[in-house]
């Protein structure tokens, strides 16, 4: 939103400049005159020029993201807000005053006006993709629309915590083995670069025969030191990474990878009874909150995360457009459990899907955090045995001349 630099007076003759973001220079004139302000100029603040000096908050609002927790913050504060009976305008005032990221303290700024100029909340922060998602402004659309916004903030609340939840969960298990993975690639590549090549002077002015495995590493070792090696790494490296997002970027290719994901080992099963997770948790509280049960599934593909899932959801959408159920749909494409499934299946039997959904959600993150336990226990000893193993390979490589050595000697 651009921003404004305006010059006024108060109703006591005092001067006023200030710079403030809104839509045109006419709604700005509108809001101050309504403010009880006289207003001399508003003029608007050009960005600077490519090359130009950039300020330390325009590059602290550039790197700023709004994150879940962030989302979840402002839903729970608003709900409690509109609950106790303060004006919407008020509420987002005040929400903008106590937030401490500054992205979403620029978006509430911009919402409030919006709003004070009678565009529905909903409407003001679809301009937001960035910060809203759908499935935000979805929820918050159908809270106005039955006039229940702060059941539906409260849920919203609750949702976005457990997703974050679910997140912090999944990471927590790639957090380990990474960390540990990249030390143990970095301590392998220190010792064969810095500590390799002094043996190897060493190995030539005794003489005799290097054994194979020790000629493999000292060849490596010749490679990272030269400069065109890493640089040959680095090439490679970003064409691995070029050509992964590439392929990701296309509907065919980011279905088969979602598919490899699905069925690896270890972290296939993490990855599916997520995704069951989030389908379920999010599709339960679109529905619980109102919101029709097509544009509930259209919401729940786009935020899957994973393609499989995302074309059996759209499979879905389509049977029961025609007329069908949702499990049978799910059944057919395989990609949720038997029990979730039955679960969902005695949910529309009942008419209460909605209820059986959170059931299912509930279970299955029960499931991802056993699973995320499980595999940080096994993860473990793995890494510990691989970073050993590329360790002890170099210590070998240096050991082992050491018996053509002492033969020599003899």
């Amino acid at each position: 939103m651009p921003q404004f630099k305006y010059r006024a007076r108060d109703f006591k003759g005092a001067a006023i400049e200030k710079t403030i973001e809104a839509t045109t220079a006419n709604d700005l004139r509108l809001r101050l005159r309504e403010q009880g302000l006289y207003v001399l100029q508003v003029s608007e603040v050009r960005p600077a020029a490519f090359g130009g000096s950039f300020s330390l908050a325009s590059i602290q609002l550039l790197l700023t993201s709004v994150k879940i927790r962030d989302k979840s913050v402002f839903a729970r504060q608003l709900s409690a807000l509109v609950n106790a009976g303060v004006s919407l305008v008020r509420s987002l005032s005040v929400l903008e005053e106590q937030t401490g990221n500054i992205k979403l303290k620029k978006f509430l700024g911009a919402i409030r006006f919006d709003v004070e100029q009678g565009t529905s909340l909903a409407e003001s922060m679809r301009k937001f993709p960035q910060a809203f998602d759908n499935l935000f402004v979805s929820m918050i659309q159908a809270g106005e629309i039955g006039g229940v916004l702060d059941e539906v903030l409260e849920r919203l609340s609750k949702l976005l915590e457990d997703q974050d939840r679910l997140q912090r969960q999944i990471k927590s298990a790639l957090a380990y083995p990474t960390t540990v993975l990249v030390l143990a690639v970095g301590i392998f590549l220190a010792m064969v670069t810095f500590i390799l090549p002094v043996f190897k002077g060493i190995f030539k002015q005794l003489g005799g025969e290097l054994p194979a495995f020790t000629l493999a590493l000292m060849s490596v070792s010749d490679f990272l030191q030269n400069p065109f090696g890493w640089l040959a790494i680095i090439v490679v490296s970003g064409g691995i990474g070029y050509g992964y997002r590439q392929l990701n970027n296309t509907t065919a290719g980011r279905l088969n990878l979602d598919r490899i994901k699905l069925k690896l080992p270890l972290f296939g099963d993490l990855l599916q009874k997520a995704a069951v997770a989030r389908f379920c948790r999010t599709f339960g509280a679109l529905t619980r909150s109102g919101v029709p049960i097509l544009t509930s599934l259209e919401i729940v593909r786009d935020t899957a995360g994973n393609q499989v899932v995302s074309n059996a959801i759209d499979e879905a959408r389509r049977v029961i457009r025609e007329g069908g159920m949702i499990s049978t749909t799910l059944q057919k494409e395989k990609v949720f459990p038997p029990m979730a499934v039955q679960m969902i299946n005695v949910g529309e039997e009942t008419g209460e899907l909605d209820n059986m959904l959170m059931k299912v959600a509930d279970f299955y993150e029960l499931e991802v955090e056993q699973s995320v336990k499980s595999l940080t226990s096994l993860l473990e000893p793995i890494m510990i045995v691989v970073l050993g193993g590329m360790v002890g390979s170099v210590i070998l490589a240096m050991y082992l001349p050491l018996f053509s050595i002492f033969d020599l000697i003899k």
